[in-house]
């Protein structure tokens, strides 16, 4: 197949750039992982307003030009920050462990600046938060320069049953820079989007369901999603406090450690669960070298998770998987069971939508401009409906106005069997003393159909992690028919340090992963 006849830069996902020489050239600074960028700024071969500026300029003309739609809004301050911080360092250092690198978060997370907290709709496109997110604040207080806001499946993908991810009526269709017809997947489309395009190489997300775990793997990045608790929800949009999480994603695992362990809660992480390394070396060494980083762990396979066995080729790349896997030590448990099922899925949705009502009002109480509870949110929607509901409605909104708080014996009983799927799933790691399962994240990505929304049936497993709130670290495995696939980490609460020396020697091994090329289209 022809490569596409677009001039644009790719960018190396996944591997360590070479440094760029004195002068180094817009392209080659954009090639650059976060760690090694941050290598570059702290030797003052690079400048914060440098870096910043490329990535600025490379979000004018990818946004745009193969009309990717990952960025709903610019920072128009991004400079000027990146100037003081240029000032900062040269008087006393660096702030902290992001020092002047690039970063976009998901607009569904407050930041108390010139941009919105509009979750995608319409109905908030004015609305600017009072303060920053305890996660922005942290991220601010490392040193990392707020390039802008992402585009996002409108409400983090819980308006509709039948909605199409990675749109939202503010930002339009975010699409799949490795094929541009085809889904980014959602709800963190415009983050994973924008990592894997080069527009900034660390993003922030949010996941309820698979919104961070599912556009990393369809978008070729990396992404975590982290224990929950270990972040902080406060200043992000809610759908159920119970699920909801925010976390990084980025080119490479190192990168993605590198940005977590900036954005958790202080004293959150227990202290036999500390990170043991420095993120700037890689987690294990080459496996290619015949080390085998991965010897002595029990890894769970998962052949239970939603559409198991219906897609042939994803079973024998994840049978491909599993091999390398089993090459770096892993001793391999196959299959365990975690019981996902039909059950786990309505108690799940009925979960979501009692504490979407309760959750949602609180938030938009404190609009200062837009609707101020979920009824007035349908109300707005029912009057806007052009532009608001111009491909899919709001089924979702209107299930949860009908809930009866989170007193209602449904909302119990949901919970209930919640917590038994819980139990079983921490029953299986103890049982089968297991350092992690190991699942594909989900398919390829299908083709963006605004008639019919979502393709149903998709393999997922991201509820496993999304459920139990254990840690999830999704990285890409190979391309099938020129569309990313992942395979996803799932390792017990506070686990990220060994989930992402799992997943390192898993893309050490895996080796560099292609590019995006921005094919137009390809055949089923």
């Amino acid at each position: 197949m022809k490569r596409s006849a677009l001039a644009i830069v790719v960018v190396c996902a996944g591997c360590t750039a070479k440094p760029p020489p004195n002068g180094a050239t817009d392209a080659e600074i954009a090639a650059l992982d976060a760690v090694s960028l941050e290598s570059r700024l702290a030797s003052g071969e690079l400048s914060a307003e440098r870096v910043a500026s490329v990535f600025l300029a490379r979000i004018e003309t990818l946004n745009a030009g193969p009309k990717l739609r990952a960025i709903i809004e610019v920072n128009p301050d991004a400079l000027a920050i990146a100037r003081d911080l240029d000032k900062r360092r040269a008087a006393a250092g660096p702030v902290g462990p992001l020092h002047g690198l690039p970063v976009v978060i998901k607009a569904n997370i407050d930041t108390g600046d010139a941009m919105a907290t509009s979750a995608g709709s319409v109905a908030l496109a004015r609305h600017k938060a009072a303060a920053d997110a305890p996660i922005v604040a942290r991220l601010r207080a490392a040193g990392a320069v707020v390039l802008g806001k992402t585009n996002l499946s409108e409400w983090a993908n819980f308006r509709s049953t039948r909605s199409t991810s990675g749109w939202s009526s503010l930002g339009g269709q975010t699409r799949n820079p490795y094929v541009l017809d085809r889904t980014p997947c959602g709800s963190s489309s415009g983050s994973a989007v924008a990592v894997a395009a080069g527009l900034a190489p660390l993003a922030i997300g949010t996941e309820t369901d698979g919104s961070i775990v599912c556009p990393s793997a369809m978008n070729g990045v990396v992404g975590i999603k982290p224990t929950l608790g270990l972040l902080s929800g406060r200043g992000i949009v809610p759908i159920a406090r119970s699920q909801d999480t925010a976390g990084p994603i980025a080119r490479n695992v190192r990168d993605a450690a590198l940005l977590l362990r900036a954005i958790e809660q202080p004293d959150a992480r227990p202290a036999d669960r500390v990170w043991r390394i420095s993120s700037r070396a890689p987690a294990n060494p080459d496996a290619r070298s015949g080390a085998r980083p991965l010897a002595g762990l029990r890894l769970g396979v998962v052949r239970d998770y939603f559409g198991a066995g219906h897609d042939r080729e994803l079973d024998a790349a994840f049978g491909r998987w599993l091999e390398q896997l089993g090459a770096l030590g892993a001793e391999l448990v196959d299959p365990v069971e975690t019981g996902l099922g039909s059950t786990v899925e309505s108690a799940e949705l009925v979960v979501l939508l009692h504490e979407f009502h309760v959750q949602i009002d609180e938030y938009l109480r404190d609009v200062r401009d837009g609707p101020h509870s979920l009824d007035e949110l349908i109300a707005f929607d029912i009057a806007h409906a052009d532009v608001a509901m111009s491909i899919f409605g709001q089924d979702l909104f209107v299930s949860a106005q009908r809930t009866e708080g989170l007193d209602a014996p449904a909302y119990r009983d949901a919970l209930a069997s919640l917590a038994r799927f819980r139990e079983r799933v921490a029953t299986t790691f103890a049982s089968q003393r297991l350092a992690a399962l190991v699942a594909p994240v989900t398919g390829p990505a299908w083709r963006i159909d605004t008639e019919t929304g979502d393709r149903a049936g998709t393999p997922s497993s991201s509820a496993i992690a999304a459920v139990s709130g254990y840690p999830s670290v999704a990285v890409p495995a190979e391309l099938l028919h020129e569309l990313p696939v992942g395979i996803a980490f799932v390792g017990m609460p506070w686990t990220e340090p060994e989930l992402t020396d799992m997943a390192s020697a898993f893309e050490a091994a895996r080796g560099v992963f292609p590019p995006p090329r921005y094919l137009a289209t390809i055949g089923e």
